[in-house]
């Protein structure tokens, strides 16, 4: 039987890597000769690569949900906690990433100039360490910088308002739906209005419609079954209404995300494939943020070396494009391993103390 939080593995293990596929179709010559030669399939990881963020926006909210229901007989003490963890989770492995990216700017800077920062200053590195980069209007010293402070805005509000609902003298009925029903306005909020002015993206609420959908739907699959279809039901017509208002595309991608979650139920699968396939997956979950964090310094560094050939004939150059690229996203998932296990999980084993979150959610 495969695991209740198998497909979360399974979709997070697919969005880390059509994240990387994305960024290689972005950056640099690899880049450039990959639309050269295969401008569908390029443009394709372009243009659509990005919106697997949707699904981790999804999860994000998920199990951060999971988490905080958790403890929520504890929130009105332990919030603070909870949001130091939050922040050792995401910040320290983000600047360790930032320094291996700037170690690879230097070292690719003088065949790839236009990939480096110009100038690196102390307050913008302070402002990565802060996440407050994007509100600074800072150039980010990494791609993905926006997403680790949108994730740590994201649990930050949830996390706000289930400790105000804990604070409030209300009886345990009232706060078990008016939870729901604030995050459910908030959700709704971001979806209607919020998600729709793009000058907001470096705020929380504007992401907060996908990541409420996760958060929405993991408090609903604790519900009696009526009330569950009948959440299930007010979540399909909340997205098909965002979708009536204005077709996103991103949107889409999140409303699937949640129907795999929703309609996952398990079941038989091949021997072979709970042995081996099943812990496969599981492992570039795992290893999923390593993996968003350190693909980019990968990407610096074969860029370069390709760019090293460029006086070699254009044929021979073209024939290598797809050679590198492979090689990039390759290397950045065996790069993510040694990452993983020497700086990530030992850093998640120093967190702040706090009264313990499950193992399976805490690590995310």
């Amino acid at each position: 039987m495969a695991s209740r939080l198998f497909p979360l593995d399974a979709l997070r293990a697919l969005a880390a890597q059509l994240i990387v596929l994305h960024h290689l179709s972005v950056y640099g010559p690899i880049a450039e000769a990959m639309h050269g030669l295969f401008p569908l399939l390029s443009g394709w990881l372009y243009d659509y690569g990005r919106m697997a963020v949707q699904v981790f926006l999804v999860l994000g909210g998920y199990l951060s949900a999971r988490a905080l229901s958790a403890q929520e007989s504890q929130l009105h003490r332990s919030a603070p906690a909870l949001l130091a963890q939050r922040y050792w989770r995401l910040v320290p492995p983000f600047m360790a990433a930032v320094g291996l990216t700037l170690l690879a700017s230097w070292l690719v800077a003088p065949l790839l100039p236009e990939l480096v920062p110009a100038q690196i200053r102390l307050t913008q590195v302070l402002a990565h360490a802060l996440l407050l980069h994007d509100l600074m209007a800072v150039e980010a010293l990494t791609v993905g910088a926006w997403y680790v402070a949108i994730d740590f805005q994201l649990f930050a509000l949830l996390l706000l308002v289930m400790w105000l609902l804990r604070c409030l003298p209300l009886g345990r009925a009232v706060r078990q739906w008016m939870a729901p029903a604030v995050v459910g306005a908030l959700c709704a909020a971001s979806l209607l209005k919020f998600n729709r002015m793009a000058d907001l993206d470096a705020y929380a609420i504007y992401f907060f419609g996908a990541y409420g959908l996760g958060v929405l739907l993991c408090w609903c699959q604790g519900w009696a079954p009526a009330a569950r279809r009948a959440g299930l039901l007010a979540l399909g017509a909340l997205m098909v209404a965002a979708l009536a208002l204005q077709f996103r595309e991103r949107l889409v991608v999140a409303a699937l995300t949640a129907a795999v979650i929703a309609l996952w139920r398990g079941g038989a699968m091949p021997a072979w494939f709970q042995h081996r396939g099943q812990a496969g997956v599981q492992t570039l979950a795992r290893h999923a943020y390593a993996l968003f964090l350190v693909h980019f310094p990968v990407c610096l560094l074969v860029n370069a070396l390709y760019e090293h050939r460029a006086e070699s004939p254009a044929p021979m150059l073209d024939a290598l494009a797809p050679l590198a690229l492979v090689a990039a996203w390759a290397l950045s998932n065996v790069a993510a391993v040694p990452f993983h296990r020497w700086i990530e999980a030992p850093l998640l084993r120093w967190r702040p103390s706090a009264t313990a979150l499950p193992a399976r959610v805490a690590v995310r």
